[in-house]
C-alpha cells in the first residue's frame, strides 16, 4: 500500500474516532435527559462507526511498516 493511502486511512481513522466519541457523548447526555429514543439513535449511529474504525483499523495493522 502507498504511503500516501495509509496516511489518509490513518487520518479518516482519527476523524471516525472524534465522530464515534461524539456521539457516544451526545448518548450520554440524552441519557441524562431521559431522552431515550434520541439516546439509542445515538448509541446505535455511534456503535457502527465504531465497528468501521475496527475494521479500518485491522486493514492499517496490515500494512504498517
Amino acid at each position: 500500500m502507498e504511503q500516501t493511502t495509509l496516511d489518509a486511512f490513518l487520518e479518516i481513522y482519527a476523524q471516525l474516532q472524534t465522530m464515534t466519541n461524539n456521539l457516544y457523548n451526545l448518548a450520554d447526555a440524552a441519557v441524562d435527559t431521559r431522552n431515550y429514543n434520541d439516546a439509542n439513535l445515538l448509541q446505535a449511529r455511534a456503535d457502527i462507526l465504531y465497528e468501521q474504525m475496527e475494521n479500518l483499523n485491522a486493514v492499517i495493522s496490515e500494512y504498517e511498516v
